[in-house]
């Protein structure tokens, strides 16, 4: 049956460019929908930019433009980038829209007044006194409570990745101003996320599929466990001045950019039903109109899915579902969250010259396809990071996409032309014994008659597992190799004779080539079109090369293709160091807080911090005696426990043959169940000096591995270990 299905990607922010990281996510999404459209199924993607808050305030008074303004030019900035690399949204709107407000005011109203999930209350915070504007927390500057590094943002140290409360800074000042901001007090409307009845649900939602299996274990360390309450209210108003909605009844008050981001979607795609057609969802083409509410309403029955980036996850899958359930809207059947982008195994870098604009990529490469098809061979559909290393890059593209599938066009395509009139031999009713054989590995590429190749493909890109599709479709594009070498036309050609052979051999290889651009067409889509109008066919579907038998999926006998020309050319190294080394001699000082990404910093932030500290070399060699100086014993865990106000630690107490257990304190929360820890043998440092932490005394340290995979693994001794017995 065809599936209705609903699309979208995170909303990118109004406040500057698209980036190589960002294209991550969208490519990821533009595949998987094209994907679904060639299979035949109703598919919608919507996206819009994201144009509320202070950063975009600031920045289109700083221009002397309105706000307005400022995000009607990015608008058009990202559209034309996401054009460019061939993103196809089916609407492309803005948070700033009638619709969007209309939604948000629709959902607070609920929340207030139904469900009673508003509360006013009065806080305390900073106030800068010359720009006589409250202050977002990433607009306060000062020292660090912690380790004291100087110029920090009042939410996260970025040296030594402590968070803590902008109150808490030393010598805090203004990141607008300057001036040294003042405490006062604002009435402030907050979403009880504590309430139970969120917290209930939020419980069995985040359990219930709708979430990759590392993000749905993410979400129980921030939700705790049953009968804890470790959700805070979250503060949904802003102070005027503020560029955003007014919350209604309470001026001078306004939402949240967080509260209507996400509504976006919402207005992006409501708008889209207000379309005619064929454009849009509307009735204006003659067709039937699209409904809002059979996507939105709860209880849809609608495939819904949210695209996004791991650092964004906790306002998708917190406060976004608790959001909808509790206003009458529906949820997302699942959210698909991926991982952050480096370049060459490292953060993206201006220094480097390796934080790479979308524009800038153009300028100097051109071809985005090629970017499309690293990023797809790269994705597996969990939340894990990718690595774009530009020599790899090259290397793939050129060997893949030009030295396999190009060649099988290039070394055939002549001979057509030439010797049979651009007329392609057909199977009627077979093709020679050895013809057919090759046609069949090609189709089954594992050598079973099940066609399992067809099926590892198209499995591949529903399960957003592009990495997988790709090797599938390269290892039919060797076996289509293999038949051209082992077959030579281009000796063929200078025999007497073989004419039919070299007919079949040609037919046989532009015919793969013909189901190879098929199965690449979610992320070649404009060389699909390219190949399409050189093989004189129309537009590739997925039917046009799945369901049985098979070899009845190729091109008729007498078919004209047309004159060969290049598709697409080699990717040559020098154009990477030429982008490279213009974005290091472009490199400017960064005059704007937030003004890249604002969704999430301090998540972000400690996950590129760990993903560093991973790729790390190892380090260097020590000395025997050194090694001994480290007292390694096996314990025993007698018990473990959730810390009361610590995000990531649980409270572990160890047997090491001592008289009196040992109590430690570790960061392995986000891992374990402490339940399920109790009994189990370890491995722990027993001389390390005992430190005084918030909590209480830690008298020691588990050992613990992590990587670039997800996930802490706990040290265990072999089965026999007994508590105390040295390591050496």
């Amino acid at each position: 049956m065809k599936r209705k299905i609903l699309v979208t990607s995170a909303l990118p922010y109004a406040n500057g460019s698209i980036h190589l990281g960002h294209l991550v996510e969208y490519i990821q999404t533009d595949i998987w929908v094209r994907f679904q459209k060639m299979q035949g199924n109703e598919c919608h993607y919507v996206c819009a930019d994201d144009t509320h808050g202070t950063p975009i305030m600031l920045r289109a008074e700083k221009e002397g433009i309105t706000p307005e303004q400022l995000i009607a030019r990015v608008a058009e900035e990202h559209k034309a980038d996401f054009a460019a690399f061939h993103v196809e949204f089916d609407h492309y709107g803005s948070t700033n829209s009638g619709e969007t407000r209309e939604l948000s005011e629709q959902i607070y109203l609920r929340l207030r007044d139904n469900a009673r999930l508003i509360e006013k209350r009065s806080i305390e915070q900073y106030y800068d006194p010359v720009k006589q504007m409250f202050l977002p927390d990433r607009f306060i500057k000062g020292e660090c409570p912690k380790c004291g590094a100087k110029d920090q943002y009042g939410d996260n140290c970025e040296s030594c990745g402590a968070a803590y409360a902008p109150t808490e800074l030393i010598n805090p000042y203004s990141a607008v101003s300057g001036a040294k901001p003042e405490l006062r007090d604002s009435d402030h409307y907050f979403f009880k996320l504590s309430d139970p009845r969120c917290q209930k649900f939020l419980r069995e939602w985040t359990r219930g599929g709708a979430l990759q299996p590392e993000a749905a274990n993410k979400m129980q360390e921030w939700l705790g466990t049953e009968g804890e309450n470790k959700l805070s209210d979250w503060d949904i108003s802003r102070d005027a001045p503020y560029f955003g909605f007014e919350i209604p009844g309470a001026p001078g008050k306004y939402f949240y950019v967080w509260l209507d981001a996400p509504v976006g979607y919402m207005g992006s795609f409501k708008q889209f039903c207000k379309l005619p057609s064929p454009n849009g969802g509307g009735a204006g083409g003659g067709g039937a109109p699209l409904n809002f509410d059979d996507f939105w309403k709860q209880g849809s029955d609608t495939e819904l899915y949210h695209f996004i980036g791991k650092d964004i996850l906790y306002f998708h899958a917190l406060f976004w579902p608790a959001m909808l359930e509790h206003s009458g809207f529906r949820t997302p059947t699942k959210l698909f969250a991926h991982g952050f982008l480096t370049v060459n195994g490292e953060k993206m870098s201006k220094s480097r010259g390796t934080f790479i604009t979308a524009r800038s990529y153009l300028d100097h490469v051109k071809n985005t396809e090629y970017l499309r098809y690293y990023y797809a061979a790269k994705l597996n559909g969990t939340m894990e990071d990718i690595d774009l290393n530009l020599d790899d890059f090259v290397a793939k593209v050129n060997s893949d996409l030009i030295g396999k599938y190009i060649n099988i066009a290039s070394r055939c395509a002549g001979f057509i032309a030439k010797k049979f009139d651009g007329k392609l031999l057909g199977r009627n009713p077979k093709f020679s014994s050895n013809g057919e054989e090759w046609l069949g590995k090609f189709l089954s590429i594992h050598g079973d008659d099940s066609y399992i190749g067809h099926d590892y493909i198209s499995e591949g890109y529903e399960r957003r597992d592009f990495a997988k599709a790709t090797r599938e479709i390269m290892l039919a594009t060797d076996i289509a190799n293999k038949y051209i070498d082992e077959q030579k036309p281009w000796e063929l050609a200078k025999q007497s004779g073989a004419e039919n052979q070299l007919h079949e051999v040609c037919s046989i290889a532009l015919n793969m080539f013909r189901m190879l651009t098929a199965y690449l067409k979610p992320i070649l889509p404009q060389l699909a079109s390219n190949v399409e109008a050189f093989l004189n066919i129309d537009e590739l579907k997925w039917s046009d090369i799945s369901g049985p038998p098979y070899t009845d999926k190729l091109l008729p006998h007498g078919h004209k293709i047309n004159n060969y020309s290049h598709l697409t050319t080699r990717l040559d190294p020098k154009l990477i160091e030429a982008m490279v080394a213009a974005n290091q001699e472009s490199l400017k000082p960064m005059t704007e807080p937030h003004s890249e990404q604002r969704h999430a910093a301090h998540q972000q932030h400690t996950a590129n911090t760990e993903a560093a500290e991973a790729n790390k070399s190892f380090e260097p060699f020590i000395s025997i005696d050194d090694f001994m100086k480290v007292d390694l014993r096996v314990a025993k865990i007698v018990n473990a426990e959730h810390v009361e106000g610590a995000e990531k630690l649980l409270k572990l107490t160890l047997d090491i043959g001592e008289e009196k257990p040992r109590t430690v304190f570790a960061g392995i929360k986000s891992a374990y169940d402490p339940e399920k820890l109790k009994g189990r043998m370890t491995v722990m440092v027993a001389n390390l000096a005992p430190r005084k932490m918030k909590f209480g005394l830690s008298e020691g340290m588990v050992l613990a591995a992590s990587g670039q995979a997800p996930g802490l693994f706990i040290l265990s001794p072999d089965e026999g270990a007994q508590p105390g017995m040295r390591i050496k």
